[in-house]
């Protein structure tokens, strides 16, 4: 970027420049951001735009008449530090802000063009205008604007080449995360609400390399990966003064649970506001969403992503291991620090990676939540996805631990009296079992589990595994007699059910069996809070033959011990009678929560009040206290809150709200609603509202 230090002093008397005119409607229409807003100017670098200049003298003699445009960009605390462009005007200088002249009567057009490679960021624009003859010079400001990274400049190194795909990946406000079980949780990313982009530069400004060396800071803000690695270090709080504390215990009583918030709105409202204060709290997917918001507000085209049993390998091993402590394999140690998550949210941003070797562009895997330093900070990538699937552990930035998180085989060690442990079962399957993102062509979930790995078991996929240098060689084991599935469950949040598992020995003997069936809550990162239901039994399994049993779970039993996502984990373990032989299955699954009924009273009229009602039953066998109704849609309404007007909803009661707004934005629009209480959280509904003009 060029800098000029000094400026020619204006003489006064001498006007010839005028009223500016941004053209700010036209420009941000041509630009993608006419949806953030048309009183301001909000430009895309790389790409022209247009203004027009006042001009108080009968002809603009080219050649003779020197106009000269500049630009002031950079750190507004210390002049010192401001970054000063002086424009060229030739426009085959890509590499160089243009500009050119066009006179018409009383006033004069110009045509100005950023590089493609162009900081982001808030620019100042100045005139400077001498007369031919060389008096007479004139200095004044001609306006500012917001300069954003543009996918649809091929010189961007976001560039993303398919027009549909942008509609979803930068375009779209609303969209739809993944957790446990696949449910669709609709969110509302709001990156075009016309406070979101001053509150990006904001959190841009906040960080910790912008407040050691704001300068210096300013000049890599052209870079996609410098920004996104800024981003995912500055979305969590650990570090910095970053956005949102993470929280994983439960106890949420001094801020909002993770699970009530519909949207990156409020979240980056709060934070703002408050003066960068961190906002409690946030779990995986409330990281990845507003991660997404800002980094689609700025021009990166992302999206959300999640990958289900998900491994947070701490020592970088590429393995989870896991241990029981008596004989009959019945009670499994409490976790240590590798586990693996029920399923773990991420972004993924679309960029071309210079400092990497060719081949490596495209999808860059991005996670803000705080789980391991990288650099020193809880931050993680920008990371090729191409460089996971093929092993290349030695691109940047953290391949290793995003390797590890689809692909960590998990191990299961009995621990004896003497402090020694035996390798029981290798789980080589059971790490990145699907990885997933909305399809940009609907609501529907598309499985993008290929473009992280080989097929599972495959021998490539063991190659890839090899290749990353921490091979496992599977245990030749006599003990692949014994199997033990368990059905596939669904089942109601409140209500009594039944879990079946088939017990299968496919050897030629009869064998003694001991077999130990548990229910336990569990959080979506894998801790156990509570065993609640367990049983063993012992029998004779005939050679070749299958045994079916049942485990009986009852609200009583698991309903107070619930996290609020509301998993459970059933295991089934068989052991031999001299324990020589073990098979081992695990299955974690949600239980289902009522989505709650919304319906639209009246037509949407643009800034015409809205009703939409709200409809709850309560499917749980106790009584429900403090029920909280909450609502949020872009260009429809600020977060509003309401308490439920019936302090306690009894079991199968149904209660109906009403809630009324005044949409600001015309055309296809979604409500997100939130219902939580005293022992129900996370209960969500959803309905898309087409808003047109009187």
């Amino acid at each position: 970027m060029e800098r000029f230090t000094s400026t020619p002093k204006p003489i006064a008397g001498s006007q010839y420049l005028g009223a500016v005119d941004l053209q700010c409607e036209a420009n941000n229409t041509q630009h993608h951001t006419a949806e953030i807003a048309l009183d301001s100017l909000l430009l895309r670098r790389g790409q022209a735009f247009h203004l027009s200049v006042e001009f108080k003298r009968q002809v603009y003699l080219e050649g003779q008449d020197q106009l000269t445009l500049c630009l002031v960009t950079g750190p507004s605390s210390s002049e010192a530090n401001r970054i000063r462009i002086e424009a060229a005007k030739s426009a085959a200088e890509r590499d160089k802000w243009t500009y050119r002249v066009e006179p018409a009567p009383g006033s004069l057009h110009l045509t100005v063009c950023s590089p493609a490679n162009a900081c982001i960021g808030h620019y100042q624009m100045h005139l400077l205008f001498v007369p031919s003859g060389g008096e007479g010079l004139q200095q004044m400001t001609a306006g500012s604007f917001h300069l954003l990274f543009n996918p649809w400049c091929k010189e961007d190194s976001v560039y993303l080449p398919h027009e549909d795909l942008l509609g979803e990946y930068i375009l779209n406000e609303n969209g739809i995360l993944y957790r446990s079980a696949f449910l669709p949780l609709s969110w509302n990313f709001g990156q075009f609400e016309k406070d979101v982009l001053n509150i990006c530069f904001q959190i841009l400004d906040n960080s910790l390399s912008a407040l050691k060396n704001p300068l210096s800071d300013a000049l890599k803000r052209g870079d996609p990966i410098y920004i996104s690695r800024i981003l995912t270090a500055m979305v969590n709080s650990n570090d910095d003064k970053g956005i949102v504390s993470g929280r994983w215990d439960g106890d949420y009583s001094d801020g909002t649970a993770p699970t009530r918030w519909n949207g990156s709105l409020p979240i980056l409202r709060k934070w703002s506001s408050s003066g960068a204060e961190k906002v409690r709290y946030g779990q995986c997917w409330v990281f990845a969403a507003v991660a997404c918001t800002v980094l689609r507000c700025l021009g990166i085209p992302t999206r959300c992503v999640t990958n289900y049993s998900s491994a947070h390998d701490c020592d970088s091993n590429l393995k989870v291991d896991r241990y029981f402590k008596s004989e009959d394999c019945s009670h499994m140690l409490p976790e240590r620090k590798d586990m693996v998550w029920n399923y773990h949210c991420w972004v993924e941003s679309w960029m071309t990676r210079s400092d990497l070797p060719s081949g490596y562009d495209g999808w860059q895997v991005l996670d803000p939540t705080p789980q391991e330093r990288s650099d020193g900070i809880f931050c993680c990538g920008p990371c090729p996805v191409k460089a996971i699937k093929e092993g290349d552990l030695d691109m940047k930035y953290d391949a290793s631990f995003i390797f590890a998180e689809v692909n960590a085989d998990v191990i299961y060690w009995f621990i004896k009296e003497d402090g020694t442990k035996r390798e029981l079962v290798i789980k080589q399957n059971q790490v990145g079992r699907q990885v997933v993102t909305k399809s940009p062509y609907s609501d529907k979930r598309e499985n993008i589990t290929l473009d992280y790995k080989y097929p599972e078991g495959s021998k490539k996929e063991r190659e890839i595994y090899s290749k990353a240098g921490k091979s496992i060689q599977p245990v030749h084991t006599q003990y692949q007699d014994l199997k033990v599935t368990i059905k596939q469950v669904f089942a109601v949040l409140g209500s009594d059910f039944s879990v079946y598992f088939d017990i299968i020995n496919n050897g030629f003997m009869d064998k003694d069996i001991n077999l130990i069936l548990s229910g336990s809550s569990i959080t979506y990162a894998g801790a156990i809070l509570k065993q609640f239901s367990k049983r063993s039994t012992k029998f004779m399994l005939k050679a070749a033959s299958e045994k079916k049993e049942i485990l009986r779970l009852r609200y009583e039993d698991y309903g107070e011990h619930l996290s609020e996502h509301n998993l459970i984990r059933l295991t089934a373990i068989l052991v031999s009678e001299d324990a020589s032989e073990v098979s081992l299955k695990e299955k974690e699954f949600a239980l289902k929560v009522p989505r709650l009924g919304v319906k639209v009273d009246g037509e949407p009229i643009l800034h015409k009040k809205l009703a939409v009602q709200i409809k709850f039953v309560n499917p749980l066998p106790i009584t429900l206290h403090g029920g909280v109704f909450s609502v949020e849609g872009s260009g429809l309404t600020d977060l509003q809150q309401i308490e439920s007007p019936i302090a306690a909803i009894h079991p199968d009661e149904e209660v109906v709200v009403i809630v009324t707004f005044t949409p600001t934005k015309t055309g296809l629009r979604k409500l997100v609603v939130d219902f939580d209480s005293s022992r129900l959280h996370d209960a969500k509904g959803s309905v898309d509202i087409i808003v047109r003009k009187a």
